[in-house]
């Protein structure tokens, strides 16, 4: 019997131990064939309104916390990451990332950013209420510290690969949870009740900030664009723009659908299509995300290796089948466990990513091959 059990005593139970590689080092050249053979495919899972595509992720879990500072360090992280990804049976190829934590878009507002030893980059809210800070004139987030830091990394990026390596945006916070990082918190959930009105202005400020800032990274990178972004499975094949929504657990359907929805369809409208990633159990909201204008993606944890509350499999099945939008199935655990939640969320009319974390090659391509047969 599978141990489903969140370890709380590792820092990061997504990540995967890998060796760094210096630019030098790295085999472009193969590592470039290797996704291109996946392309193909990938195109066709996009355009399909179903099917099963297996990605195998690979998150230097240093990259994804107090490594990011050093961009030369990350990219060398990512590189190994890269490199020991190969060995690994799976549909979709992993990705660069010029990750530098979930304040970027926030300080715009004047949030400067705070480096704790050992410890992802964190940020204060600057603002007591929302009125506050929709009164506040931001600066684009290109101007800001950690802006230029973000398009500093990925120049390096392109530099060092030539370009030819899929490479997403760096983690893009959706509007809701942006504002949760410049304002109060006590105040900012009150304000739902008592002035919703301008808890809508300042969603709107951010998504300009936000979809200024996204274009800017996006003529840097150029062709290599792998799409969503961050933790979605990611491909130069697939569209849209993901970003992480944790801020949507608190609120209720209704909410969601009257604050947050809108500004995700603006930037769908704007790039394509728009993913929905939130921690946690958020199946009670799964309808409304569901409804979204432009949805092509969604993220979820189905393992309590995964996350500590993680989603009910069959309620995913439940709302995404048949909707054409992908589901993208985080399932930390061994092939048994893989395979038990996959068979509980998978229908035939269902289009599903399963997002697997297995230790050896031998392994994961037994868990490939038996996914993929749920699918025949």
């Amino acid at each position: 019997m599978t141990n489903d059990t969140f370890n709380c005593e590792i820092a990061d139970a997504q990540a995967t131990p890998v060796t760094p590689v210096e630019p030098a080092a790295f085999d472009m050249e193969r590592y470039a064939d290797y996704e291109a053979r996946l392309l193909e495919s990938n195109e066709a899972f996009w355009k399909a309104g179903s099917g099963l595509a297996v990605y195998r992720r690979f998150r230097p879990a240093e990259v994804f916390a107090y490594g990011c500072r050093d961009m030369k360090r990350s990219l060398s992280l990512q590189l190994g990451a890269l490199t020991e990804s190969m060995r690994f049976s799976a549909d979709v190829a992993n990705f660069l990332e010029p990750w530098y934590g979930i304040g970027v878009v926030a300080s715009s507002f004047g949030c400067g950013y705070e480096w704790p030893a050992g410890q992802a980059p964190v940020i204060k809210p600057p603002f007591k209420t929302v009125r506050q800070a929709v009164e506040y004139r931001p600066t684009s987030v290109e101007a800001t510290p950690i802006g230029k830091q973000t398009l500093r990394t990925i120049e390096y990026f392109v530099e060092m690969t030539k370009g030819r390596i899929p490479m997403s945006l760096t983690d893009t916070q959706s509007p809701m949870d942006t504002a949760s990082l410049i304002v109060d918190n006590n105040n900012f959930f009150m304000s739902f009740v008592e002035d919703p009105e301008s808890v809508a202005k300042l969603l709107d400020i951010i998504t300009e900030l936000l979809v200024d800032f996204t274009r800017r990274q996006i003529d840097i990178i150029g062709d290599a664009l792998a799409s969503p972004g961050h933790g979605f499975a990611s491909s130069r094949r697939f569209s849209g723009l993901g970003a992480s929504d944790d801020v949507s657990m608190m609120l209720s359907a209704a909410q969601y659908s009257s604050l947050e929805a809108p500004v995700l369809a603006k930037l769908a409208e704007a790039f394509g299509g728009a993913a929905f990633h939130s921690c946690g159990d958020w199946s009670s909201r799964a309808g409304a995300v569901a409804e979204t204008g432009g949805l092509v993606m969604v993220d979820g944890a189905f393992s309590r290796q995964t996350d500590p509350n993680p989603n009910p499999p069959e309620a995913f099945g439940d709302v995404f089948a048949g909707t054409g939008i992908a589901v993208n199935a985080r399932i930390v655990g061994d092939e048994h466990c893989v395979l038990d939640r996959t068979k509980r969320l998978f229908k035939p009319d269902m289009k599903l990513i399963a997002v697997t974390y297995c230790k050896t090659p031998a392994e994961q391509q037994r868990t490939y091959e038996q996914l993929h047969a749920l699918a025949e």
